[in-house]
């Protein structure tokens, strides 16, 4: 089989952004990582130029094993904002006659991504990462998704095709139970009990953790941590709480917390759409098992609960295979 046959997926959060490469069959038989990409860093000239260098590492990878036919990514933050030709033609620095039928932001990332893969635009599709983790684990209507990565939300296609969501406001005004809000939970308890007790973080486990991770346990540390990190960083901290939740309880429970914060916003379209199977997926609720099982928990034992393991960004490169079959 020609490698030029093949498909594409992409699965670009703030914290990593997963490519796979699947053959005519569906088969994946290359994929990687490179850094974390948002959409929201597409409204200024120096977050394109910091979305083109990550999309220029995706693509050396890539094409070292295959030129793909067809593309298809999931971008976070992605809601295809309208945006004038013009002032997108300024934010990618090209000729505003070179964007002749690519009228809105949403153009922005497919623009971007065909230019590194060297295909054209009409190859590439970039769609909501929400959309495309939803149908990686239901058909339209079929139930909730709560995605849990560096963020959190839930979703619900319907058999019209439109999305419903609960949560998913960004890491600044909520997404609780995703990474940055478990990172940020930890931090605010450490540094809450240094306030009273200073040196307590060395009888804690969580604070070792957290500590270790930052570089040291001077407040300057957490300081240039929080405060002079990318949102996905931060998240990756989720990984230092999991590995002392075992050993400190005050981890674990900020753990359960995460789980009830995904029911909850699972229960909100509950609410409003009616009882139907439940799904968590992201890397955020692999963390450990506490957060599960606190979701389970928090839900009533009639919906059922299902933690979804298929990789967002194999789902992509299948569904650009038959989006183009």
């Amino acid at each position: 089989m020609s490698v030029n046959s093949m498909a594409l997926g992409i699965d670009a959060g703030g914290t990593q952004t997963r490519w796979a490469l699947a053959d005519a069959a569906g088969t994946i038989v290359a994929e990687g990582f490179v850094a974390g990409i948002s959409a929201n860093q597409l409204g200024s000239a120096a977050g394109v130029a910091a979305v083109s260098a990550v999309l220029a590492d995706l693509a050396g990878q890539v094409l070292a094993v295959a030129t793909p036919a067809f593309v298809c990514a999931g971008l976070t933050g992605f809601d295809g904002a309208a945006m004038p030709a013009a002032q997108l033609a300024a934010v990618l620095d090209i000729a505003p006659a070179t964007l002749a039928g690519f009228d809105s932001l949403s153009s922005a990332p497919a623009l971007l991504l065909a230019a590194a893969l060297k295909l054209s635009p009409a190859a590439v599709t970039v769609r909501s990462d929400i959309d495309i983790a939803y149908l990686a684990s239901f058909a339209p209507g079929e139930g909730y998704l709560v995605v849990a990565g560096t963020g959190s939300i839930a979703a619900w296609i319907d058999v019209d095709g439109s999305l419903h969501r609960a949560g998913g406001r960004g890491v600044t005004l909520d997404d609780g139970g995703g990474g940055f809000w478990i990172a940020r939970e930890a931090m605010r308890h450490i540094w809450r009990r240094e306030d009273e007790q200073p040196g307590a973080w060395q009888q804690s486990a969580l604070a070792r953790a957290v500590f270790d991770h930052v570089g040291g346990s001077d407040w300057a540390f957490s300081r240039q941590f929080i405060y002079g990190q990318d949102r996905g960083a931060i998240g990756r901290l989720a990984l230092a709480v999991a590995h002392a939740a075992d050993a400190d309880p005050v981890a674990r429970a900020i753990l359960e917390q995460a789980g009830r914060e995904l029911a909850r916003i699972a229960l909100a379209l509950v609410g409003r759409y009616g009882a139907r199977p439940i799904a968590v997926s992201g890397r955020a609720a692999t963390l450990h098992p506490a957060i599960v099982q606190a979701m389970r928990s928090a839900l009533p034992a009639e919906l059922s609960l299902t933690q979804i393991s298929v990789p967002a960004h194999h789902a992509a490169a299948r569904i650009a295979l038959h989006s183009h079959a």
